[in-house]
C-alpha cells in the first residue's frame, strides 16, 4: 500500500529561544506532522524536553504531533504525553521488556502507536506486533543527537520492513540525517514519512523552511512516482492519500 509522502520536521533542530515562532513557521511552511524528539539522558546520551513543553506548544498548531519517546522506562510516562497532546506516540523496541504491553497502553489512551528501531536492531523486533501499530520508525542515525550523518546501511532494513508491512495501514517513517539528497533512496526503499531536522530548519525564516520542506518532498515524490525501489527501477504503484489523524 503506497501512501502519500509526509514531511515531519523535528523541532529538536529548532531555535528553542523562540520555539513558538518556529512551530508557527513550519506549520505555514507546509509541514505535515510536527516531530517531537523526547530524550531522557539515560536511554540516549542527551536530554531534550518533556511533556510540559509539548503541552505548551500544542495550541500553536493543528498538525499531528508525532512524539518519539527515546526514554526508558517508557510506560510510566505514556499517559503524560497523551494528555499533553501527542497524536502518535512512538516507543523504542529496545527501551523495555514488554513492547506489546506498551503498545496496548498507547492504544488504550486513544493514541496511534509506533515502534522505533535503532540502527543495530533487526526488523524482526516488530514482526510480532505489526497488528498493534500504526507506524514503524527506522532510525538512520544512532539516537541521541541531532545533525548526524545518514547511515546508508539502513536502506536495506527499510526495504525489508516495507515488505513485512505489506498491505497493513502502517506508516513507515525514517528519522536521522534526512536531506533532499538521500530522500530519493529512502522513499524508493519504501518509506512514506520523512523526519528532517537540520535540513528543514536551515535558514532564517519561514520562506526558507518552506523551500527546504518542498525540496525534500519533491525528491521523495520523484522516487515514488518513478516507482523506484532502493534506487532501482520497479513497477509504479498507485498512491493512497490517507493520513493518520
Amino acid at each position: 500500500m503506497t501512501k502519500e509522502i509526509l514531511i515531519a520536521p523535528s523541532i529538536l533542530a529548532a531555535d528553542f529561544a523562540r520555539l513558538g515562532e518556529e512551530i508557527a513557521a513550519i506549520d505555514a511552511a507546509g509541514a505535515d506532522w510536527i516531530h517531537c524528539d523526547v530524550m531522557d539522558g539515560h536511554f540516549v546520551p542527551n536530554i531534550s524536553f518533556g511533556a510540559d513543553v509539548i503541552k505548551a506548544i500544542r495550541p500553536l498548531t493543528k498538525k499531528v504531533f508525532d512524539v518519539h519517546l527515546m526514554i526508558a522506562p517508557v510506560d510510566p510516562y505514556l499517559e503524560a504525553f497523551a494528555k499533553a497532546g501527542a497524536d502518535v506516540i512512538t516507543v523504542h523496541a529496545e527501551a523495555g521488556p514488554h513492547l506489546d504491553r506498551s503498545l496496548q497502553a498507547i492504544r488504550a489512551l486513544g493514541k496511534k502507536a509506533g515502534v522505533s528501531l535503532c540502527p543495530a536492531t533487526p526488523e524482526a523486533a516488530v514482526q510480532h506486533v505489526l497488528d498493534r501499530i500504526d507506524l514503524v520508525l527506522v532510525m538512520t542515525v544512532n539516537p541521541g543527537f541531532g545533525g548526524q550523518s545518514f547511515l546508508e546501511s539502513q536502506i536495506d532494513k527499510i526495504r525489508r520492513i516495507r515488505t513485512m508491512i505489506g498491505d497493513r495501514p502502517i506508516r513507515l517513517e525514517v528519522d536521522g540525517g534526512i536531506t533532499r539528497d538521500n530522500a530519493v533512496a529512502v522513499a524508493g526503499a519504501g518509506a512514506d514519512t520523512l523526519v528532517a531536522g537540520s535540513a528543514v530548519f536551515r535558514g532564517r525564516d519561514g520562506i526558507e523552511y518552506a523551500a527546504n520542506i518542498a525540496a525534500i518532498r519533491l525528491a521523495a515524490e520523484t522516487a515514488r512516482v518513478a516507482g523506484l525501489h532502493d534506487t532501482s527501477a520497479q513497477p509504479a504503484r498507485a498512491r493512497e492519500t490517507a493520513r493518520i489523524r
